[in-house]
């Protein structure tokens, strides 16, 4: 049950009752707002707000660049525009903060495209690009995956050293495996010594006018041994615990877990520094933001496929997908080709556009420049060097993904049985040349999508397309870091933030 809360409510029509123009960002999100469904909301906990009413508040609080609980509390009670949406009410900073990390928003993404595709705001093109935002986080709470299996190996050569003095002392002890020590065998040993320890106790207290006392000097080393050993203990316990959180990343902030360290754009130290962030993803058109996602991963390449299926369940997905070369990989370019054949794939591999250019048509040394006879099945370089087909390798990468190729070889001698000096290498190996068939399939696939006219107008729309949306969230907005911790928290705060920047787009206005 909720306080009263009703827009629609007749009441005493004063010279003081105020009410926003259409064109609005205010009134945009109260319309927005007003035809959501909150009845499967909250049902371990009772709000002394309804939702309708904290949601209005925060979008437009976000709209006009305020993020901090109390900011936005100062601002329901100060602002008349906020005051129309409250009605008056002023929630707590505790209230707003506690709403914004738990409150679901992706509800609102499908809606905004089909009002925005009602308005005739944007067509069925997604362009994709990604930023990096700072996480909030300390940026020298780093943890390193390498340091950390560092330490893990010298802790374990310290643990079967010490087990190893144990043993010489310690006939009853049960022999352990010669590998890595687990947490149980090590609990196990912790186990036998203090058990040792209270039969030394035993013994003391039987002999307590014996000096030099031999069970007190046995159970003095053996408590030194159990403490050593729960120390030991203790840090592989913490590199187990690490290993968990980093998962497949290489870093992670002892502040916020789920942030890596990555490079970002702001670098006021000109040195490079990695810092604690996420790599958020956008699909815009129209410079509206229709999909986003948020990634721990600092590269581009790998995001495209999960943000993919994410807007196809979300069915925020358009016929044409564009992206910049940072996305174009053979795996990317495979996925899109058996998963989503109905869609046209605009996205140039590396290096597409250095391959139109003179240097790299002019230069001997790239495969593409040289004579290929498909019948035969073999290449002639600018030499004259002939290579034919020698065998078929596969490359699997970190990732697990698993390329074919075919190996070519020189031929290292002429028809007279001579040798040929430009068939080696300067090491006098003989030169060998792998070509990936697929990767030459995609790339002359995505090349003729490019060379179409409507597609080529399409892509050029790129450049103006996704930047300004993150420079207006930056600069305008102010959203260089986030304000909650923790992956999901940081998603449902872009979700406002990507609302909150439609709707001010959306009412005409610059926010």
């Amino acid at each position: 049950m909720h306080k009263q809360y009703n827009m629609k409510q007749l009441i005493l029509d004063i010279p003081t009752v105020y009410e926003p123009a259409k064109k609005h960002p205010a009134y945009q999100i109260n319309e927005l707002v007003e035809h959501m469904n909150f009845e499967d909301l909250y049902h371990t906990a009772r709000y002394p707000y309804h939702p309708a009413l904290l949601l209005k508040l925060i979008l437009f609080a976000y709209a006009r660049g305020f993020r901090s609980g109390r900011q936005i509390e100062r601002f329901a009670d100060e602002n008349k525009v906020a005051m129309w949406l409250t009605q008056g009410a002023v929630p707590s900073y505790r209230t707003i903060n506690r709403f914004r990390v738990n409150h679901k928003i992706d509800d609102m993404i499908t809606q905004l495209r089909e009002r925005l595709l009602a308005l005739g705001l944007i067509d069925d093109v997604i362009f994709i690009d990604g930023t990096k935002i700072l996480a909030d986080a300390n940026k020298y709470s780093f943890v390193w995956r390498k340091n950390t299996i560092r330490y893990s190996e010298l802790n374990q050569t310290k643990a079967k050293q010490l087990i190893h003095e144990i043993q010489q002392t310690q006939d009853d002890l049960p022999s352990l495996k010669q590998e890595n020590l687990s947490l149980d065998e090590m609990d196990e040993v912790i186990a036998h010594l203090e058990a040792r320890i209270d039969d030394l106790n035993e013994q003391v207290r039987q002999t307590p006018k014996l000096s030099p006392n031999p069970a007190k000097q046995e159970r003095r080393h053996v408590k030194s041994q159990t403490h050593h050993l729960q120390k030991i203990k203790n840090k592989q316990s913490q590199y187990e615990q690490q290993q968990a959180i980093f998962g497949i990343r290489n870093s992670y902030s002892k502040t916020d877990h789920d942030a890596t360290f990555m490079r970002v754009k702001e670098d006021p130290m000109l040195n490079g520094q990695l810092k604690p962030a996420y790599n958020v993803q956008m699909a815009t058109n129209g410079q509206y933001i229709l999909n986003y996602d948020i990634f721990q991963r600092p590269t581009d390449t790998k995001t495209l496929i999960p943000f993919l299926n994410k807007m196809k369940d979300e069915q925020t997905l358009g016929s044409y997908i564009v992206a910049d070369m940072g996305y174009g990989s053979e795996a990317n370019y495979r996925f899109l080709e058996d998963e989503m054949p109905e869609q046209t794939v605009l996205i140039p591999y590396g290096t597409m556009l250095r391959e139109n250019s003179r240097k790299w048509q002019s230069d001997d040394r790239q495969v593409m420049n040289w004579e290929y006879d498909e019948c035969r099945d073999e290449y002639t370089d600018k030499n004259g060097v002939l290579f034919t087909f020698h065998n078929y390798s596969k490359r699997t990468d970190k990732s697990g993904i698993t390329r074919d190729f075919k190996v070519y070889q020189a031929e290292s001698k002429d028809e007279n049985n001579q040798i040929i000096p430009e068939a080696f290498t300067p090491k006098q190996n003989v030169r060998r040349i792998s070509i990936n068939p697929a990767w030459e399939y995609q790339k002359a696939k995505i090349r003729d999508n490019l060379n179409n006219q409507t597609n080529t107008e399409i892509y050029a729309r790129c450049k103006i397309e996704v930047e300004p949306v993150f420079d207006r969230m930056k600069a305008h907005f102010g959203v260089t870091r986030f304000m909650v911790r923790g992956l999901e928290k940081v998603k449902r705060e872009m979700g406002i933030v990507m609302v909150a920047m439609n709707m001010a787009k959306l009412s005409g206005r610059r926010g």
